[in-house]
């Protein structure tokens, strides 16, 4: 009988989780669902074949990886949480504890080397913002966090007792009332963040060497126009990182208790 080759890749994270499930260089299968919903993935997964192994990110908590382990206990097979390393896949960290770095930054990172293998920013727009950089020879050189754009307005808006502004607001250079100055100041926040960090890896590197900017997360087109310097949009970086950690490294690690 032959054994299944299908790697289920879950991308869990703070907002919501991502899952694909992969069948040597296609995905047949991929799917989204909020955290707070995270028990109907009984219902996607069930008409799913059986993989032969189960990848994971997890950076929401132990209540959201337990509720994964008994999801996925139907299958029979011992998922592989990834935690961050020193080294893998061609990436060198910096970090000054690799394994602090969040494990989907990691994955992202990984994604990224591999897509281009060049200088870049790996710019995830989800829950929070981080920027983080990697060389023209595949070293992290470290990055930095800032909340993203639903904490950023939920934040200021608890703050001075503000309505959050209506989806119906937008970006302007010089905002004339309170919704759009709202929203304007979050996407020149966050904007700003990424140009800048683009300007001191360039300066960082000291050469003439292209710097791409890869952008993913739930809220990646929101920055999309507001970034005036080159960049692509990529879909779900953290769960191809998986995939390529998975065929690179088959070992994993359980999540701390």
């Amino acid at each position: 009988m032959k054994t299944s080759s299908f790697l289920l890749a879950i991308d869990s994270g703070n907002t919501a989780i991502k899952w694909g499930l992969r069948d040597g260089d296609q995905w047949l299968a991929r799917g989204r669902v909020l955290q707070s919903e995270r028990l109907t993935l009984k219902q996607a997964w069930e008409t799913l074949p059986s993989p032969e192994s189960i990848l994971i990110s997890n950076v929401a908590g132990l209540q959201a990886a337990d509720d994964l382990k008994a999801l996925l206990e139907p299958w029979h097979v011992s998922p592989c949480w990834i935690t961050a390393k020193a080294s893998q896949c061609g990436v060198i960290s910096h970090y000054a504890a690799p394994e602090q770095l969040g494990c989907d930054r990691w994955a992202a990172l990984i994604a990224a080397w591999h897509k281009i293998q060049q200088a870049c920013l790996v710019v995830d727009v989800g829950t929070a913002l981080t920027v983080d950089a990697l060389s023209c020879t595949g070293e992290f050189l470290g990055g930095i966090i800032l909340p993203g754009p639903d904490v950023m307005q939920q934040m200021l808006t608890d703050r001075t007792g503000t309505l959050m502004p209506p989806v119906a607001c937008s970006f302007q250079d010089f905002p004339v009332n309170t919704d759009n100055a709202l929203y304007s100041g979050m996407i020149q926040a966050l904007a700003g963040a990424v140009e800048r960090m683009h300007r001191l890896l360039v300066n960082h590197l000291k050469k003439q060497v292209p710097v791409a900017v890869i952008i993913t997360g739930g809220n990646a087109t929101l920055l999309d126009q507001h970034i005036h310097i080159p960049h692509q949009i990529a879909d779900n970086l953290v769960l191809e990182g998986l995939v390529i950690i998975a065929s690179s490294d088959k070992s994993g690690s359980t999540p701390n208790r």
